[in-house]
């Protein structure tokens, strides 16, 4: 027998409105050269130290540079159509640091096994006074996602709060899957915090 959702718990449909109903600021990111602009790098720093970005942004070197980014993290590592083919060693005359996560951007994808070790990622670059760039191929979902996961475990924003904030500097699209991964991972959130306040 299925369990009654509690009335405090979050949907998916909610995220979903809330994702349709904020529109972003265009456009917060102004490319800060011609190259930028000539590269078709499209990049946003959504939190304070934290970018979001495409393909582009993550292969160009002089981009990195000119932004001060420490840490990547690809949340498409791979060499199928949809992914995008950097490693640490695309990174090796530099002194960024590297993650890669093979994951496909389709709502069967189990996106959530990868949200403690993408946000311990994310705050240990920024702990260390890094800037930390996370994208995928267009850096609409997988990353956005990944970011969004961040912002709830470590910066404890609800999944509406840190949606609606990044959804206003950055055109971002999780698929419904990630969607209703985020979802879940509020709602566990928010049980496991008000057991805290009642131990």
């Amino acid at each position: 027998m299925r369990s009654q959702r509690r009335e405090d718990e979050i949907t998916t449909k909610e995220l979903m409105h809330i994702l349709y109903a904020t529109q972003p600021n265009f456009r917060s990111y102004q490319p800060n050269s011609r190259y930028d602009y000539d590269h078709g790098i499209d990049c946003d720093e959504v939190y304070p130290n934290i970018f979001i970005g495409d393909e582009n942004a993550a292969r160009s070197k002089i981009f990195l540079r000119r932004n001060g980014i420490t840490h990547v993290v690809n949340m498409a590592q791979g060499k199928l159509l949809g992914m995008v083919d950097t490693d640490q060693e695309f990174y090796k005359n530099t002194n960024i640091k590297y993650m890669g996560v093979c994951l496909m951007d389709l709502p069967v994808t189990n996106i959530s096994v990868y949200f403690e070790r993408v946000a311990d990622f994310i705050e240990n670059g920024i702990k260390n006074g890094g800037k930390v760039l996370v994208h995928c191929v267009m850096g609409v979902s997988r990353s956005s996602t990944s970011v969004l996961a961040y912002l709830m475990l470590k910066e404890r924003l609800s999944a509406c709060e840190a949606l609606s904030k990044i959804r206003k500097i950055r055109d971002i699209r999780p698929n419904d899957g990630f969607l209703f991964q985020l979802a879940q991972l509020d709602n566990k959130l928010k049980r496991e915090r008000m057991r805290g306040i009642f131990l």
